[in-house]
């Protein structure tokens, strides 16, 4: 018989009894003192952030079925049928949403799938049954897609996807700023970050809480999507409260990071669960303190995609040697961009750049993914402010040929202040926990075994490799290397919690704040004995 325990908590308003789960009696199990903490506190915890509601809340379905078949698409592996999947995606996109099917066999596609409407689902018949064969990249299909940061490197090498997700105007007017060379920002408020206007001032609040005072709620509705916009302000105070605070921080040389300063303001995607008066309640916790420096704000943002998936097929790219580094071509698989309650589920891609990309997306869930084949730079890439996405049950398979001179291998890749991402139960033959830069903040990372083999990246310019409360809590590292694995001396505010004994060696790492990071390790030197097993799981169940 499992056993609980109940603690008390104050939840929008209402105090709940919460059964924390304990294990069994007998077992071999450990539960640390940060789990017993967290229990308390689950929501403003210092080093450990609330997860418990990241990935896709809602999976409209539609009684509306396409087959690509009617449309013209042939499953003799020569026939160029991308046409005919698009026309049939567009169908379902104008009839208000749907699923087009795409039957067993291969398919072979000369040009990107694009998934432009709310409520289109594109669905195979299982990842071993159903394939599309990409012939050609996206330098060829769209152009050469340089850095807006300028220098020579290929933007494919973390945008993009030939499989693509993303609200067709979005789309429609990023593939023109490649086309035109005025390289853009890729997020939720446009290219030039502009595409936005207020709704509502938001009071003074703090992280954790569900409910906000905002000056006018007249613009609000419940169900409704809007962002969260914070400023920083001249001091960086934002900064370094996504770094934990503290002297740390304060003393960190912000002003030249320029490729950092450029991701602010923090855009955060939210649905609006309830409007009671100037009061109104998020469907996620507040990631951070509402201060009056930063300007805090509810806005508009560019058209969502929304109860959009793909399901069930195999993209495999024409085996090429992999590029080197940054100069990929865009072999790239399934990204999705600007979107929100979104899916991935038994999908896999082979011989590809780039494999699957999360760039401004939020509350996305992918499950049963795979990376195989020659080798990918990025096998997983969350960037440019991608909030609240579950990654689960995800595999990177080791690569089928020697990697060629002068390319890299990251791994699960985050930056660009994404916050609150969780990768969960994954099976990692190659790679790293690959932290770009960028201060991300609050993610985890939970029963995952890896073969820690990667290196991370990153510009110097782009500011420090973690922000606060990132957890590491039972990872399996075969190889015995550390590198981004145990944590506790890089990240501040952070939990490495079950993470078996590593040793430095390749790429060291030294930490971007000095002082004490108030970082937490427990159960060091240990193989599976943390209890909860997986973090994210537990706080679901919370």
């Amino acid at each position: 018989m499992s056993h609980t325990r109940l603690t008390r908590r104050t939840l929008l308003g209402s105090t709940l009894a919460l059964a924390v789960p304990l294990p069994k009696q007998g077992s071999r199990g450990q539960v640390p003192s940060l789990w017993r903490e967290f229990s308390r506190t689950p929501f403003t915890h210092p080093q450990i952030p609330y997860v418990g509601k990241v990935g896709a809340q809602r999976h409209p379905r539609h009684s509306r079925v396409l087959d690509v078949r009617a449309y013209g698409a042939v499953a003799d592996g020569t026939t160029d049928s991308a046409p005919a999947i698009n026309r049939a995606i567009a169908a379902a996109g104008r009839a208000g949403g749907g699923t087009v099917l795409i039957p067993p066999g291969t398919f072979r596609i000369d040009d990107v799938i694009r998934v432009g409407h709310s409520g289109v689902v594109l669905r195979g018949a299982g990842s071993d049954r159903t394939k599309l064969y990409a012939t050609k990249n996206l330098t060829e299909l769209i152009g050469v897609y340089g850095s807006r940061y300028g220098g020579d490197k290929s933007s494919w090498s973390w945008a993009g996807g030939l499989i693509w997700l993303a609200p067709t105007a979005r789309w429609d007017s990023l593939v023109a700023a490649i086309r035109a060379k005025a390289w853009p920002f890729e997020g939720w408020t446009g290219n030039k970050r502009d595409e936005w206007r207020p709704l509502t001032a938001i009071e003074p609040a703090r992280q954790g809480e569900w409910t906000v005072r905002v000056a006018d709620p007249s613009q609000l509705k419940p169900g409704e999507l809007v962002l969260l916009r914070l400023a920083d302000d001249t001091g960086h105070t934002l900064l370094q409260h996504m770094a934990g605070g503290g002297p740390g921080p304060e003393a960190y040389y912000w002003d030249d990071k320029t490729k950092l300063l450029s991701y602010v303001p923090y855009e955060w995607p939210v649905r609006i669960a309830h409007v009671h008066g100037r009061r109104v309640t998020l469907e996620r916790p507040l990631p951070l303190d509402l201060r009056p420096e930063w300007n805090p704000q509810l806005t508009t943002h560019v058209e969502e995609l929304t109860g959009s998936g793909v399901e069930g097929l195999t993209l495999e790219a024409v085996e090429t040697p992999q590029q080197p580094h940054l100069l990929d071509k865009g072999y790239n698989g399934v990204v999705l961009q600007c979107a929100y309650d979104c899916w991935l589920d038994d999908v896999t891609v082979r011989h590809v750049d780039n494999g699957f990309g999360l760039v401004a997306a939020s509350a996305c869930t992918l499950s049963r993914t795979t990376v195989s084949g020659r080798g990918s730079h990025h096998p997983y890439f969350c960037r440019e402010g991608s909030h609240d996405n579950l990654i689960e049950d995800f595999t990177i398979e080791e690569r089928t040929v020697p990697a060629p001179s002068n390319t890299q291998l990251h791994g699960i890749n985050v930056e660009g202040l994404s916050s609150y991402n969780v990768w969960s139960r994954g099976d990692m033959r190659m790679g790293t926990f690959d932290s770009h830069r960028g201060l991300p903040f609050a993610n985890v990372r939970t029963d995952i075994t890896v073969n820690n083999n990667g290196r991370h990246g990153g510009d110097a310019n782009a500011g420090p490799l973690f922000g606060a409360r990132f957890t590491h809590w039972n990872i399996r590292v075969t190889n015995g290397r550390a590198g981004l694995m145990k944590i506790d001396e890089l990240a501040p505010y952070s939990a490495t919690v079950g993470v078996n004994t590593v040793t430095e060696f390749d790429q060291i790492d030294v930490p971007d704040f000095t002082g004490d990071l108030h970082a937490r390790l427990e159960l060091y030197g240990t193989t599976d004995v943390v209890r909860p097993r997986n973090l994210y799981e537990a706080q679901r169940e919370l």
